[in-house]
């Protein structure tokens, strides 16, 4: 059976439209129209949202758990608690993060992760695993944040296929210094296997960081956080990500990681077009103060602060949250917003012609929001509504 949406506006998000009309059938959006120049079909299910927003569901690259749970524990039930409170927030896809640790416990995350990336689908009302982020351990000592010094090794082609063969091919996205031995070679390799590649977690200078561009890489991780500080006369890896045209960036705006000013910054280089959300929620967020893991790293959480031995370790963000939050820290209107959490990082995974916007054919992933912001409902592939 056909089921038509109808709301105040509709953002794809790079267009507008006004008092939209959307026609979902199997999962998909059929027909996409304005109230004006079309009328409701005779024989569809109708739900209107009268004063709201229609936007296409939100899209999470990295984000290592929620509701008490990481995404590194095998067990059945944790991503099924995660995907179901990450799709109150409005968040239909994501890619489950790995965190720095053993080999042995990594290869099993990733096989544990790759089987449920394989079915390419979620529970009942829960976000979708689109693949695996693997967030270290090809990352730089200096600015490792809090990730295991002792489980850091230097990445080459060999091992890269070592956990993609674990994944079952679930990697869709590697975080990885530029600067560090072996890491050019490993992007190339990376590139050739369809993962997209991100600079950080890296003490890399300026050129080192545009070398590991030029090796593949798209994209920066948490930009500001755990990178090389920005200097007039040697820019570092901030200066690359910053100005390099040719690459996206993300960012936790959550106003821990980053200063509203710089927050500013980052979008004025950035621009609608390469800025991404992100969360790097841990197992805490969703829940209240107190002491949750990250892998295997015990982390104090109160309020917004995330801590492990005094440094910062993931957030408690959400997306609907960060969305807001820009829109506070800038004079960025919701429809900019949306797009870095929708579009961009789409474009970025290779699936803007299915996720990511609101246009016939396309997954019907659909969030209802306030003209503020505020999650109303999550609609998952047209059904499965939270």
């Amino acid at each position: 059976m056909k089921t038509v949406l109808t709301a105040a506006r509709l953002f794809t998000p790079t267009d507008s439209i006004e008092l939209p009309l959307v026609t979902i059938e199997d999962g998909h959006i059929a027909a996409l129209a304005s109230r004006e120049h079309a009328e409701l079909p005779s024989n569809a299910r109708h739900t209107d949202f009268p004063g709201m927003v229609l936007v296409p569901g939100f899209i999470d690259i990295h984000i290592h758990g929620g509701a008490g749970h990481d995404v590194m524990e095998a067990e059945s039930s944790t991503l099924a608690a995660i995907e179901t409170a990450m799709a109150r927030t409005g968040v239909t896809s994501y890619l489950p993060t790995t965190v720095t640790a053993s080999e042995d416990r990594l290869l099993r995350a990733l096989d544990h992760l790759g089987r449920a990336v394989a079915k390419n689908e979620s529970h009942k009302n829960g976000a979708v695993p689109l693949g695996i982020h693997l967030e270290g351990p090809f990352i730089s000592h200096a600015k490792r944040g809090v990730h295991p010094p002792e489980n850091l090794v230097q990445p080459s082609p060999h091992l890269l296929d070592k956990f993609w063969q674990a994944s079952g091919g679930g990697i869709r996205m590697m975080t990885i210094a530029p600067e560090i031995p072996g890491a050019v070679a490993t992007i190339n390799h990376a590139k050739q296997l369809g993962v997209a590649c991100s600079l950080g977690h890296s003490d890399a200078t300026y050129q080192e960081a545009v070398q590991g561009i030029a090796a593949g890489a798209t994209h920066a991780t948490h930009t500001f956080n755990a990178m090389r500080a920005f200097d007039h006369r040697e820019p570092g890896i901030l200066g690359a990500v910053l100005t390099e045209k040719g690459i996206t960036a993300d960012i936790i705006a959550d106003g821990v990681h980053v200063a509203p000013a710089a927050l500013q910054l980052f979008l004025m280089a950035k621009g609608p077009e390469r800025a991404i959300l992100i969360t790097d929620a841990i197992s805490a967020t969703g829940m209240p103060d107190g002491r949750y893991r990250l892998g295997t790293l015990d982390v104090d959480v109160k309020g917004d602060r995330c801590e492990h031995q005094g440094k910062l370790a993931g957030s408690v963000l959400t997306l609907d949250r960060a969305v807001r939050n820009v829109m506070s820290f800038t004079a960025w209107e919701l429809q900019q917003v949306i797009r870095m959490a929708t579009l961009n990082p789409a474009r970025l995974l290779g699936i803007a012609s299915q996720r990511g916007t609101l246009a016939p054919g396309r997954i019907a992933d659909i969030v209802v929001l306030t003209p503020q912001g505020q999650v109303v409902q999550t609609i998952i592939a047209g059904s499965g509504s939270v």
